[in-house]
């Protein structure tokens, strides 16, 4: 993965997973909200933003209108405070401050919030054997998926250079001082693999601070639902990989529960009828080609958006036996060949609707 966010770039328009409301969740987020429970007058609030480089989309089920928007600017106010905090796209972020100290030998002193979220992405690292790897934002520059996407392809050296850079156990953790470097000039790091995950929690934590228990954060492909639409469960579009942006081939009921999704086709360019993408296997330097799409069902979404990267990464065969070898964790993966492989756990509990278009 190479960084899943930008302060400056484009937005990205293809989102992996829908709220269906008896009418799909759009790319804007905003839909025509559903007929209010003649008993509580309980209906849909939501609104929308833009944040990390992607649409953030929350929806709450209740009926005090002033109180919701409220709590939903706070969780706003959260996703950019984290996103001041993690991104590679300004100078001052404290990430950036590590990757503009890589190699000076001295220790960048940061917050204790991003050295546990560090120490997770380290985690992450070792459950994988590297297959996550945050130092591949090393191939920042290399690889453009971003607004600089031209549609060209690193030439192989270039890869091969940069590929030396990236090792997860060159970044340098000390909880104890809080700080935190990286070993080698030119090493670079990006959380854009977990820091959406991170905040979607976040915000969640914080609306229901606020007293509210039935609602959704969406931020991209990392949606938490919580507590139920009046006396049924939030229904999940998982979205089709091939098909059009606003289509999903299944869909699946939840209740406090998160669903992660990682795609081939959120930044991708298509060339000599091959596809590649954002998400960088640290092993070739290259976009991992296993699998189209993996969606991950677990209990918080900074976990979910880790695990999607490492499946997305590993394959299916190999992604789903770690998968429903972890508690409380569930995956629905399609891979290059357009098959759907689904964990033990969800089956029964997930909807086929229509087999994933194929395509390149």
């Amino acid at each position: 993965m190479i960084g899943d966010w930008c302060g400056k770039a484009r937005v990205r328009g293809a989102l992996g997973l829908f709220i269906t409301l008896g009418m799909t969740l759009g790319i804007c987020g905003i839909v025509a909200a559903d007929s209010p429970d003649p008993r509580t007058g309980d209906h849909i609030i939501e609104r929308s933003k833009t944040a990390m480089g992607t649409y953030v989309h929350i929806t709450i089920w209740g009926n005090d209108d002033e109180k919701a928007v409220i709590a939903i600017d706070g969780a706003f106010n959260e996703f950019d405070r984290i996103d001041r905090l993690m991104t590679t796209w300004t100078d001052t972020s404290e990430v950036s401050r590590i990757n503009l100290a890589a190699g000076s030998g001295k220790p960048v002193e940061v917050s204790p919030e991003l050295i546990a979220v560090l120490q997770t992405a380290e985690e992450d690292s070792r459950l994988s054997s590297g297959a996550f790897d945050i130092t591949v934002g090393s191939f920042k520059g290399v690889w453009k998926f971003d607004e600089d996407n031209d549609g060209t392809i690193p030439p192989p050296d270039l890869v091969a250079e940069r590929k030396k850079l990236v090792g997860w156990r060159d970044l340098v953790i000390d909880p104890r001082h809080n700080t935190a470097r990286l070993k080698r000039k030119g090493q670079q790091i990006t959380l854009g693999g977990i820091a959406k995950g991170y905040a979607v929690d976040k915000a969640a934590q914080l609306l229901r601070k606020a007293g509210l228990v039935d609602f959704i954060v969406q931020a991209g492909g990392d949606m938490y639902c919580s507590g139920r639409r009046g006396d049924r469960k939030w229904r999940v579009g998982i979205r089709d990989p091939r098909g059009p942006r606003d289509s999903f081939f299944a869909l699946a009921e939840v209740e406090d529960r998160t669903f992660s999704t990682s795609g081939d086709y959120e930044r991708f360019t298509i060339k000599e009828g091959k596809r590649y993408h954002h998400i960088i296997d640290p092993a070739t330097g290259y976009p991992a080609m296993a699998v189209r799409s993996v969606t991950i069902m677990a209990k918080d979404a900074f976990t979910a958006e880790g695990l999607s990267k490492i499946v997305f990464i590993w394959g299916a065969e190999r992604g789903i036996k770690l998968v429903e070898s972890l508690p409380g964790v569930d995956a629905v993966v399609v891979d290059a060949q357009n098959h759907v492989t689904v964990s033990k756990g969800l089956k029964g509990n997930l909807q086929i609707v229509a087999p994933p278009t194929d395509g390149t």
